[in-house]
């Protein structure tokens, strides 16, 4: 399988990804799965299309060590964003562990599942303002399709405001498994 870091935009024309490059520079904080829609693209490829200081990638093999991270970091958003559905589940993240073909998730915790983590192929680290002067930490799952098995964001607190210990956690998994940079 193609390694989804670095060929995330060798099928799109050049034109098409300058024009997402552009777009992207000029307003980073919008709903990326809308631009990809209306660009006829992945995710990945509008991911990758985000200004350097805005996002980064680690292979998918590391999918495993990024969820064992995660999960020490306390209460994290889990979003999954299909056409039809933006669907989001708080807590903290539970150890996961393989069986039967599923990295399975259980126990304690409102978030819980069976994910094909095999399946990813990338694992984003985006750090960006989102919706005007917010800003948001994602870690994103792609698959080999370009798109987001599921995004895991950085918890707030109870003014909406980053939890600190989670934003330093996410910048050292980030640097560890990519190198600086993101933030």
């Amino acid at each position: 399988m193609p390694d989804a870091r670095t060929d995330a935009c060798t099928a799109t024309p050049e034109d098409t990804l300058a024009s997402l490059r552009a777009r992207l520079a000029a307003e980073p904080g919008g709903v990326l799965e809308t631009v990809a829609e209306e660009a006829g693209v992945s995710l990945h490829t509008v991911t990758a299309c985000l200004p350097a200081a805005f996002r980064a990638f680690a292979p998918g093999d590391q999918a495993e060590a990024v969820m064992g991270d995660i999960a020490a970091w306390g209460p994290v958003t889990v979003l999954v964003h299909s056409p039809d559905l933006i669907l989001e589940c708080k807590g903290p993240l539970p150890r996961g562990q393989f069986g039967r073909g599923y990295f399975n998730l259980a126990g304690g915790s409102p978030i819980g599942g069976h994910i094909r983590l095999d399946r990813c192929t990338a694992v984003g680290f985006v750090r960006r303002p989102f919706m005007g002067n917010s800003e948001s930490c994602a870690v994103v799952f792609f698959n080999g399709d370009g798109a987001a098995m599921f995004k895991i964001f950085v918890g707030r607190d109870d003014r909406r405001q980053l939890l600190p210990d989670q934003v330093d956690r996410f910048a050292a998994l980030q640097a560890r498994l990519c190198g600086p940079g993101v933030g």
